[in-house]
């Protein structure tokens, strides 16, 4: 098995589990950060309930009254960054062992 190979697994493998870990809190604090809420006040700015519910809106493409899909869309986006994390993890360790089996295979 080539060295490529085994870091594009190691690599692949962490990156997913990493973003099915941590992905979520990341998506939350990059929308609290960089976004603003329907009404044009930045979600920085705001706290508690509103600054969640207004961040999930903006995950979620903006609020319905706006043309977004709101907290729904939100709650979609925020629900699938692990699944995908994981999803990439798991690709990336196949791949790695697709590949040693492979190399293994050649060997002989």
């Amino acid at each position: 098995m080539k060295t490529t190979d085994k870091i594009k697994s190691g690599v692949g493998a962490a990156a997913g589990t990493a973003t099915a870990i941590g992905g979520q809190t990341a998506a939350m604090g990059i929308a609290t950060t960089f976004g603003t809420a329907s009404t044009g006040t930045a979600i920085s700015t705001l706290s508690g309930a509103a600054a969640t519910n207004a961040a999930t809106a903006w995950l979620g493409g903006g609020a319905l009254s706006a043309g977004g899909f709101g907290m729904a869309g939100g709650t979609v986006v925020l629900t699938a960054i692990p699944i995908i994390g994981g999803i990439a993890a798991v690709g990336a360790l196949g791949y790695g062992i697709h590949k040693y089996y492979k190399s293994k295979k050649q060997r002989r």
